[in-house]
This record gives C-alpha cells, structure tokens and sequence, in this order.
C-alpha cells in the first residue's frame, strides 16, 4: 500500500499535466484548439478540486481565507484583459504578422511539432523570467505583483489572482520575444495553454512529489518555496514553465530536507476587498503607512487595557 501511495505521489503530475496536453492536442488536430483548451482547463480544474479535498498537501489551506471573491474577481479581470489585447492586436493586425503566418525570422519551421513547442516555451519564458523577477525586484511593479503574493494560502482557485496590470507587464516582456523569434501560429497556441496548465498546477493544494522533474518543469514544490516570506527563498524560481532560466541566472532553489513553508503571504499590508486591491498600488506608501499607524496604535490602546486590569487587581480591597 505504502508502494502504490509514493507511486502516487510521483505519477500524478505527470499524469495530470499530460492529460491536459493530451485534451489540447486531440482538439487542435480536430481543427477545434480554443474549445478543445477551455474544455480540457475546466476538467483539469474540476479534477484538481477533487484531488485538494482527498490528498491535501496541507490540511490548514483547506479553511477559508476570505479571499474566494477578490480571487475569481481577479481571474475574470484578468482574462478580459488579455482578452482585450487579443482583439487588439488582431484590429491592428499584429497577430497577423506575429503568430498566423508559418513562421519567420530564424524560426525552424522544418522541425517536429514537439520540439518547436519546446522551442517556443524557452524563448517565451526568457521574457516570462524577466516579467517576474523585475516584479519581486524592482518596487514600482512589486506593488502590483504583491497582490498575487498576498494570498496567505496556495489551491487551484486562486492561479489567477493577479492585478491586471501584473499581466499586462508580462505580456510587454514575453510578446516581444515570441514575435522577434518568428513562432508561427500553432506554437504560440501551444505555448499559452501550457502556460495555463502548468499555472493551474503549480498552485494546487495536492500531495505530490517531483523528483527529476523539479528540473526542468516549475513544479508545485518549487513554488511554494516561491511563495515562502523569507525572502531568501521567496525571491528564487521565477520561471512560469521551466526553471531554464533560474538555473542560468542563479535564481533556483529547492531543499529537500524541508518542506515549504506553510504560513506564506507578504510583510505588507493588502486590503481585503476586490476594489481595494486594484487601488492599493497607486497610493501604496500612504497606505503601508497608515496601516503600520494603526497597527501601533491598537497595540498601544491594548497594552493600555492590560494595564488597567493589572492596577485594578492589585488595588488594596475597600479603597
């Protein structure tokens, strides 16, 4: 039983991940790519629920949060927007000359599928890296990422809790990229819903284990040492998809003789509500410093209170 369970353990990402794959292309092949992927995203997402509820990674990020709202507000907000900028683009007839024609630049076009799509992963997360760590490192643009960061628990619902100008940031990072490289069309399909397979699955609540695979793919494992307060771990493992880039730049890390943190989040303060959060950037300082007032003066007003009590008990009886 114990065999079968780490088996388990080992399988289920892979399984998972090329099932995803494997819905995608049955559609692509079948001339029906963007139904084939929603269809095969909501079954992985239903799936994902499932598994969060029977093999918990951590049994605590079960209880709520309070966040459900402000969490599915941003994915919606989120998908519109990019939603926008694809019917932009196309208005404007960038998409024409970026991703329908069937290839350009230096691309190889005379390569197998699979090794494009490899291909196309490793040049679109050069500026998927870049995207993110100037987010952690650069704080103009963390006050936009730390809404992602605030989350104070990691499962399937909240991948796309995101400000919608963090992903308007990544997007002017990785277009550039894709389009100088000259990925036709059917690569750069596949390179979005990887991306959102794998986004899916690094925030999963799921017991798993990872192995080799914690090497090449941004692994839930991995993520969670992302995802940690201590900025020594939290500021590493960048990469969307693959950790290519973390390993290159130094930027990886993993210990295996630990388990990530439990108690994740930001050291700053993050409102509650949904329209707070998209707010909150624009006036961050002002914000960090009231609630930092706040904080002092409850603690001063409860110090106070404790005091009182204290001379209250000790008063002689009868004065």
């Amino acid at each position: 039983m114990k065999t079968l369970d780490t088996l388990l353990d080992y399988s289920l990402w892979p399984l998972l991940f090329g099932g995803a794959v494997a819905g995608m292309a049955y559609g692509m092949a079948h001339g029906h790519g963007p139904l084939a992927f929603n269809i095969t995203y909501l079954i992985l997402a239903a799936v994902l629920f499932t598994l969060e509820k029977v093999r918990p990674h951590e049994e605590d990020w079960h209880e709520s949060d309070g966040q459900e709202i402000p969490d599915f507000a941003h994915t919606l907000l989120t998908k519109l927007s990019v939603q926008v900028l694809v019917v932009s683009a196309t208005v404007l007839g960038i998409q024409t000359q970026m991703g329908d024609k069937p290839g350009g630049g230096f691309w190889p076009s005379q390569w197998p599928m699979f090794f494009q799509v490899a291909l196309g992963l490793v040049v679109a997360e050069f500026g998927l890296y870049w995207a993110h760590r100037v987010a952690h490192e650069w704080m103009p643009l963390w006050r936009f990422h730390a809404v992602h960061h605030s989350s104070k628990k990691l499962w399937f619902f909240n991948t796309g809790r995101f400000h919608f100008i963090d992903t308007f940031k990544s997007m002017l990072f990785t277009v550039p990229c894709v389009a100088i490289s000259g990925a036709p069309g059917p690569v750069t399909v596949w390179v979005g819903g990887i991306t959102a397979f794998i986004g899916i699955l690094t925030h999963c609540n799921i017991r798993m284990k990872f192995g080799w695979l914690n090497y090449i793919f941004n692994t839930p494992g991995l993520h969670r040492w992302h995802h940690s307060m201590d900025l020594r771990e939290g500021n590493k493992n960048y990469g969307e998809n693959l950790v290519l880039w973390d390993l290159i730049f130094r930027t990886y890390y993993d210990d295996s003789r630990r388990r990530p943190p439990k108690r994740i989040g930001i050291h700053e303060a993050m409102p509650k509500t949904f329209f707070g959060q998209l707010a909150v950037p624009f006036y961050w300082k002002r914000y960090q410093a009231e609630q930092k007032r706040l904080k002092l003066e409850a603690k001063a007003a409860k110090a106070a209170a404790k005091k009182e009590k204290r001379a209250k008990e000790t008063e002689p009886a009868g004065v």
